[in-house]
């Protein structure tokens, strides 16, 4: 007989927050059923209200908080608890970098993989940091608004202030929509699949300070483009790009694949380590820069070069840590699956001229299958996967080519403690502490260095 949950939807209860999901949710338990709680913390007690049932577990809101924990954060912006922007913002920045370091470990202890885990780097200010912001465009009681969606759902909350984005993107983002406002132009409709504006995006060189705008349209043409286009590069003298996207389909992918440059330049520059890298609109760019220069240099010192090796780089995207590397390198091949980072790559080695990078076009796991079988031997493979981690094909073959080192840049301690057991069993250790990086703070996001040696 199936079980029947222990709680009822609008039932209200008291009790202690036990835990909190990768999510940022706090849990309290019912007879071992887990209720998640938004805005709850490990320590609290709360009375909760139950919103929805489900058959191994239940969501609740907080109704009262009758005890709060020393680690909440009084100044947390409720907007972006709320929408999800910033989903750890009602944590102390401190208890922030305790609950990734021990996110990681948890994660570890889970595949019985015994490893230190140091202590998360942070940043100085862990606010105000993305250099990259896209945003919906609806309209909210028959005015064009930009914004961000409440958690799970498709209720599009108006924000200008973004709390984790470039203070000067949020500016621009509110310029922009009120040039839309003036021209009366008509904000996307998810449910009729109308309007013209879908999404804004902008981006802005952290040491640069060129910004490129990217306006997402549901159809070719824009309606008042050449006044909007002349009004927004009047009005934000940082503009070095303006592109449209088009997105003709009913879909929650953010970008279409054509654009067309309506002014100034196909792309903006920015620098990272003293290189010069171009950003498209599509590029693959690091959104946090600040943390981006302590991930690669700690990823560069960790596989100890000395200027002799020949190195792999997988997920190569425009070339950022093969373009890194380089100079302490003999040489370095890189891959990547999007055809237009691989051009960027080859376009940021010639900017910056460098000689001994090569870039392929392909799957990673192919090419790295591809490449044992033709007995190539780099000393060092650095991999900086998707949230989807690695495949065991790309790993046999990663390890199946004896490269003394392997350094793992991880997004997902999920998928690095799944691909972990596996290179391990395959005659590698891991070497030294894993080092947690907040590249996101605020956010339930983890960045990671696993160095792994050969046997």
């Amino acid at each position: 007989m199936a079980q029947k949950a222990p709680v009822t939807k609008n039932q209200e209860f008291e009790a202690e927050v036990v835990d909190l999901t990768y999510q940022g949710m706090g849990v309290v338990k019912i007879d071992d059923y887990p209720i998640f709680v938004v805005d709850a913390i490990p320590g609290e007690i709360v009375r909760v209200g139950v919103t929805k049932v489900q058959k191994s577990f239940a969501f609740g809101r907080v109704i009262k908080r009758l005890q709060e924990s020393a680690d909440r954060n009084p100044n947390a912006d409720q907007k972006a608890l709320t929408t999800g922007i910033a989903p750890l913002a009602n944590l102390t920045y401190e208890a922030q970098l305790k609950f990734k370091q021990n996110q990681i470990k948890q994660l570890f202890n889970k595949v019985h993989v015994d490893v230190e885990v140091a202590e998360t780097l942070g940043m100085e200010n862990p606010t105000q940091y993305r250099n990259k912001a896209q945003v919906p465009v609806r309209e909210i009681k028959g005015q064009l608004e930009t914004g961000f969606y409440r958690r799970n759902s498709h209720i599009m909350v108006p924000i200008e202030d973004y709390y984790i984005q470039d203070p000067e993107i949020d500016k621009a983002l509110v310029v922009i929509r009120n040039i839309l406002r003036k021209y009366h132009i008509a904000a996307y409709n998810e449910t009729a699949h109308s309007g013209d504006i879908r999404t804004l995006m902008v981006r802005r060189g952290y040491y640069s300070h060129e910004m490129m705008v990217v306006l997402v349209t549901r159809r070719a043409k824009l309606p008042a483009t050449e006044m909007i286009v002349d009004e927004i590069h009047a009005a934000l003298p940082e503009v070095k790009s303006i592109i449209q996207n088009v997105n003709p389909d009913r879909t929650n992918v953010i970008m279409g694949s054509k654009n067309k440059t309506l002014w100034g330049s196909d792309y903006i520059t920015d620098t990272l380590f003293d290189k010069t890298f171009e950003i498209g609109p599509t590029s693959f760019y690091q959104v946090n820069p600040q943390t981006t220069e302590v991930l690669y240099k700690l990823a560069t010192e960790k596989a100890h070069l000395q200027g002799t090796e020949s190195v792999i780089d997988a997920y190569s995207g425009i070339g950022t840590i093969s373009l890194t590397v380089a100079d302490k390198a003999k040489s370095v091949i890189g891959v990547e699956i999007i055809e237009g980072a691989v051009a960027d790559a080859k376009q940021n080695a010639k900017l910056n001229g460098i000689k001994n990078v090569t870039f392929e076009l392909g799957m990673a796991e192919e090419k790295m299958v591809e490449w044992r079988e033709a007995d190539l031997k780099p000393d060092v493979i650095f991999v900086d996967p998707p949230r989807k981690g690695l495949t065991p094909e790309l790993i046999d073959a990663a390890t199946g080519m004896e490269p003394a080192t392997i350094v793992y840049i991880s997004c997902n301690p999920a998928t690095l403690a799944r691909d972990t057991v596996q290179i391990l069993a395959n005659g590698f250790h891991i070497d030294g502490p894993v080092q947690p990086i907040d590249q996101f703070p605020q956010t339930t996001h983890i960045e990671s260095i696993t160095v792994f040696k050969k046997n």
